[in-house]
């Protein structure tokens, strides 16, 4: 299928003055303009475009890549309001709709606001919602405490920072956990704090201590999860890197890889420390 308001990766079908027609596996065609075609573009090939609706509301491809797709947040910048809502500038030739019934204030050219992007099944529109709840769950679901996970800061609370977790989640950065040292808006990586009773999600900037999270080996463990499989913080590595990155010594950090060796989660060598599929 075509994912509107997405990356795609598809296959130039055939070139023209005007620009080139691609498809899917699937069969399914879209339309490239010319502007967006480049020289080194030959008929056959594979290349990355974003589906949108254009001025019609028709779909079309472009190589352009917005600051948002759908099923993610941003912060975004109101450019005009009308009797629809406002429309905020998401890096494309048409703005992206925030309407009135999505907002959680009435909005003036030059507001920045942090919004969640959805495909609107009634009219398959791509659209934005600063009600973030409606579409993100409060309650944790996959996560475990230290795990490494990608923040968005989107909001304030009395309790802290609001934060979206790895665009799937909502979770709090308390205030004594440094909340003062992000923005709204800002992306930042961070850890699994805590899951209250209730399953709220807790956070930190910082990995937490070895009470609130369990032993040293299933930090690391995921922290190779979140960062591609791989590290070269070995056991070989010095006491002041290993220092800096985890507050532990360096015999803390060889125990906690040697645990993780015997039980077959880890590969470790002098320059890398792998994860075994």
């Amino acid at each position: 299928m075509l994912k509107i308001g997405q990356t795609n990766l598809l296959t130039i079908q055939s070139l023209q003055t005007s620009g080139a027609q691609l498809i899917n596996e699937q069969g399914q065609q879209i339309f490239l303009p010319a502007k967006f075609v480049t020289d080194d573009m030959a008929e056959g090939d594979n290349i990355s475009v974003f589906i949108y609706l254009d001025k019609d509301d028709q779909p079309l491809a472009t190589t352009e890549q917005p600051l948002v797709q759908v099923g993610a947040c941003a912060l975004l910048t109101v450019v005009d309001v009308n009797k629809t809502g406002a429309f905020l500038d998401w890096g494309l030739p048409k703005d992206l709709l925030l309407p009135f019934a999505e907002q959680k204030r009435r909005l003036q050219p030059g507001n920045k606001q942090c919004v969640y992007v959805y495909l609107d099944k009634a009219s398959q529109r791509i659209t934005a919602s600063s009600r973030l709840n409606k579409f993100l769950p409060e309650i944790n679901g996959p996560f475990k405490g230290g795990e490494v996970v990608e923040l968005f800061f989107w909001g304030k609370s009395e309790l802290g920072m609001k934060a979206v977790i790895n665009n799937q989640y909502l979770g709090l950065l308390h205030h004594q956990d440094d909340y003062k040292s992000v923005r709204v808006g800002e992306k930042r990586s961070g850890f699994i704090k805590s899951i209250s009773p209730e399953g709220k999600i807790n956070l930190a900037l910082h990995i937490p201590n070895k009470e609130q999270l369990g032993d040293l080996s299933e930090q690391i463990y995921a922290d190779l999860k979140a960062h591609g499989g791989e590290s070269s913080l070995t056991d070989k590595s010095s006491p002041e890197a290993i220092k800096a990155k985890w507050q532990v010594s360096k015999g803390s950090y060889k125990k906690a890889l040697g645990k993780l060796y015997k039980q077959r989660k880890i590969s470790l060598s002098d320059d890398v420390i792998k994860l075994i599929d």
